[in-house]
């Protein structure tokens, strides 16, 4: 028997291939303001599933296509006359409306529909873990080519075309990016979580780092913790996976939020009494 026969085995290494892949992809979101547009290109992926049942063709691919369309779209259409926040709205939820109508009028196909919202981490094949780690590794590789011009593109741009960078094509880089984890993300936690994964474990890492690297791989570990113990506290108690475990990664953001606002008192009080 391999050890990969354990659904929970290929549970957890799913969860902890996406961890690996959103984490520093997440420090980007939260450094850049991106949350929205995050969930803008999960949003449209269900449409991609839509158009990929219709046609019979691979759902990651077309998961994979829309969300790049839809990336590419808003990273072409930023600063020129739209409210990005506006723009976003209108073409996260339109395309959400539009995959779930067009799921409507699927008759001979069967679907669950709650576990692309939702994701459905305990079903995943060895097939799916293949493909989760082959896009959790394409994109580390894309981040670590182009770490330090990404870097340089988000804290400051004047710096980046001093440099030579173009921070457009930056963020583009960053935007493809971002619509592959969103595609592989689609059977752990489902559409309407992977911008929670994206951005808590980012958000939690943020309070205790003073460096972008080690915000990067500070966060990365607060993701696979909240896999691991997500899969744990949902197997013991019956509870829907992929919420599961976002609300233990909203649970050390609390965690982590907490001590940094007694630690930052305590210093006040240190300073003041010296």
């Amino acid at each position: 028997m391999s050890l990969l026969d354990d659904f929970l085995v290929r549970a957890a290494l799913a969860g902890i291939g996406l961890a690996l892949a959103a984490a520093p992809l997440g420090c980007f979101v939260v450094w850049r303001r991106m949350a929205y547009f995050g969930d803008a290109t999960a949003h449209a992926s269900i449409l991609g599933v839509a158009l990929a049942l219709s046609f019979d063709v691979s759902i990651l691919g077309g998961a994979l296509v829309t969300a790049m369309v839809m990336a590419t779209t808003v990273s072409s259409l930023s600063g020129r006359g739209y409210a990005m926040d506006t723009m976003l709205g209108v073409l996260a939820h339109s395309s959400l409306a539009l995959g779930l109508v067009a799921v409507s009028f699927l008759q001979d196909v069967r679907i669950d529909l709650m576990s692309y919202l939702f994701g459905d981490i305990l079903a995943v094949s060895r097939y799916d873990l293949m493909v989760i780690w082959m896009g959790a590794a394409a994109t580390l590789a894309l981040l670590v080519w182009r770490w330090s011009a990404l870097l340089t593109s988000t804290l400051n741009p004047d710096l980046a075309h001093a440099a030579g960078l173009n921070p457009r094509r930056e963020q583009l880089v960053l935007t493809l990016a971002l619509a592959l984890v969103v595609a592989v993300a689609i059977k752990v936690v489902g559409v309407l979580l992977i911008a929670a994964m994206l951005i808590v474990p980012a958000a939690t890492a943020r309070a205790f780092s003073n460096t972008p690297e080690r915000m990067a791989m500070f966060a990365a570990a607060v993701g696979i913790f909240a896999v691991l113990s997500g899969l744990h506290v949902s197997f013991v108690g019956d509870t829907p996976t992929g919420p599961t475990i976002v609300s233990v990664a909203a649970g050390c953001f609390m965690v982590a939020s907490l001590v940094k606002t007694v630690f930052d008192r305590r210093h006040l009080r240190s300073s003041k009494d010296t």
